[in-house]
């Protein structure tokens, strides 16, 4: 086994960031160790699970998204500066 210490600010962020997740902080601090180790091809392959994951990382901050106006999907907005 690999023994990480940080800083306690570190942990309790990575804590918050695990149970956000719902998971185990050692299991979430794990994963982010193989990512940042990028060892093997089957972390480059998109299970359900990933794809979930990532999904929600993007949601994370969707409601900070601006709306825009229906006017800004026209085609006419779209194609302004074509002929």
């Amino acid at each position: 086994p690999l023994i990480v210490e940080v800083k306690p600010e570190v942990h309790a962020e990575l804590s918050r960031q695990a149970d956000s997740q719902g998971i185990d902080v050692n299991v979430y601090a794990a994963s982010l160790l193989e990512k940042a180790a990028d060892v093997g091809r089957d972390n480059k392959i998109m299970t359900p699970e990933r794809l979930e994951q990532f999904l929600k990382k993007m949601a994370q901050f969707s409601h900070k998204t601006p709306s825009l106006p229906d006017e800004a999907f026209s085609r006419a907005s779209i194609y302004q500066d074509h002929d």
